[in-house]
């Protein structure tokens, strides 16, 4: 684990009150990591969700290419304080997720971060090729969301009442679909069959 004054210098830890460790006591179950806090709005989406579905977790700045020997410690050390996914977000060359997964048997989920030359597809294309061995789950551009209810899932294999609460979340997901569809049959046009 990265000792309390390097965590200081290289890794700031953010949460909703703008503090380090989890707001509701406890240890972490999910990891955020993002290369830098410019990452914020995008990861934020994940961190919205795990809140909703009640998921203790993290959030720290991580660097790759900056602050490599801490990645390397951060990873090494995951497993050991309790943490099952990780949650790597990264833009441009986008090699966080992937030094992330070379240093732990965690599962890791990438989230290639939009930048401002190729809207984010080298990002992607950094998560996705990854080597042989070193397995970096990959959701879309920008998809932090996404991220959160794939690391939701994968707990919900061993926890029942996460499980039954994603089971809830994926029923409302219908519902809504059914909603809009009796919403759009109120709409009045004149060649509207």
């Amino acid at each position: 684990m990265i000792d309390n004054m390097e965590k200081e210098k290289t890794t700031p830890s953010l949460n909703r009150e703008g503090r380090g460790g989890s707001p509701v006591g406890g240890s972490a179950l999910v990891s955020i990591i993002m290369g830098s806090t410019s990452d914020l709005p995008v990861m934020e989406k994940a961190m919205k969700f795990l809140d909703e579905m009640e998921v203790p977790f993290e959030v720290n700045a991580l660097s790759a290419h900056r602050t490599p020997e801490a990645v390397e410690q951060f990873a090494k050390g995951a497993a050991a304080r309790g943490i099952k996914v990780i949650i790597a977000g990264a833009g441009m060359a986008a090699a966080l997720p992937g030094v992330i997964a070379a240093s732990t048997t965690l599962p890791v989920i990438g989230v290639p971060i939009k930048g401002s030359v190729l809207d984010g597809v080298d990002a992607l294309y950094s998560i996705l090729q990854m080597p042989p061995g070193i397995p970096v789950a990959t959701v879309a551009i920008n998809g932090a969301m996404n991220a959160a209810i794939l690391a939701c899932q994968i707990m919900s294999l061993y926890d029942e009442a996460l499980a039954q609460k994603m089971a809830a979340y994926k029923s409302g997901l219908g519902k809504k679909i059914e909603k809009a569809n009796a919403d759009l049959a109120q709409l009045d046009y004149k060649f509207k069959v």
